[in-house]
């Protein structure tokens, strides 16, 4: 049974007249008569019933008509989904948000919902470690991560710099402090995230302390201090966290914890967006650009505490639009 039949079908059965039908379908008349025969032969019934004057449908035709709209509506439905994918304003994106992103991934997908409402967005944690091989094993297409990036195949884009924060007792003596260096854990024990879940935040982290020729005490954890055993592990007094991220307590915890800024020009870790390089789909790459264009534009879809790293996410972003140029043509 072809398309083109089901077409003829119902214009005749809508115009009760050949002539008619065929003129709305803009084809010639013998044409719609053939479908008619072809389709009441592969059908096995008589779906008109035809006289010197007039045409009428029979109840199987009656039927039939009912259900053939049916077929066309949902083929109308089906090219113009199609239409609107390939023009980039509908389909499916999937992104992977490393820990302590969400907030900020949740603000940048309600801006662009705004204008694609079509589009939906299926969400995935998934740590910076681990997302560069997400992206290449096509799990995720967008990923919100910390550096590094893995791979020639992929791109990434500087979004914005987020300080690091340190998490510690209300109790502690340095919980009384507004702001702290690095010299100031030097006696602290250091719960360090362990490195293939976030590789860039474990690096500059110890690279502080080496700078300045100390040695922290550090115990390794698969848990970061946002996570409900990563707030126990501080609060039972196992040690303090370098923290980056929103909301690096456990709500739960929040009156006996403490963050207090970690005052360095090193102590900054980068938040990219990254994609693959020979990603070819319009929705995709749509929203990668709304993303890098956005956080160019619009302070304050970036957290509160990376204000003043502006000039030099607004160094970053405009190399990175130069790569995404260069890939996606």
């Amino acid at each position: 049974m072809e398309f083109r039949h089901i077409q003829s079908f119902v214009a005749v059965a809508e115009e009760l007249n050949f002539t008619r039908a065929a003129r709305r379908l803009q084809i010639a008349q013998p044409p719609v008569s053939r479908h008619i025969r072809d389709l009441e032969r592969e059908l096995g019934v008589q779906l008109f019933e035809r006289n010197s004057s007039r045409v009428f449908l029979t109840d199987a035709g009656r039927r039939f008509l009912n259900e053939a709209r049916v077929v066309l509506q949902h083929v109308s439905r089906a090219v113009e989904a199609a239409r609107q994918v390939s023009s980039g304003w509908a389909g499916t994106v999937r992104l992977g948000i490393a820990k302590g992103l969400g907030d900020v991934v949740s603000r940048i997908m309600n801006e662009y919902l705004r204008l694609a409402s079509q589009v939906e967005f299926d969400v995935l944690d998934v740590p910076s470690g681990f997302q560069s091989k997400a992206l290449l094993e096509r799990k995720v297409d967008v990923g919100f991560m910390r550096p590094p990036v893995d791979g020639p195949q992929l791109v990434s884009a500087l979004l914005y710099g987020e300080g690091f924060s340190v998490v510690l007792r209300k109790t502690s003596p340095l919980a009384r402090r507004k702001v702290l260096h690095v010299s100031d854990l030097a006696n602290e024990t250091l719960l360090l995230i362990d490195r293939r879940i976030s590789p860039g935040v474990y690096d500059r982290t110890l690279s502080l302390f080496r700078e300045r020729r100390l040695e922290p005490k550090t115990i390794s954890t698969s848990t970061i201090s946002g996570d409900e055993a990563g707030s126990i592990l501080v609060d039972s007094g196992k040690g303090i966290y370098v923290a980056v991220g929103q909301n690096p307590i456990h709500p739960a915890f929040t009156d006996r914890l403490t963050t207090l800024p970690l005052k360095d020009a090193a102590a900054v870790s980068e938040v990219h967006v990254v994609w693959r390089r020979d990603e070819q789909s319009k929705t995709t790459l749509d929203f990668v650009r709304f993303t890098r264009n956005a956080f160019h534009n619009k302070t304050r879809l970036m957290p509160n505490h990376n204000l003043n790293r502006g000039a030099v996410t607004r160094k970053r972003v405009s190399s990175g639009q130069r790569k995404f140029k260069a890939s996606s043509s």
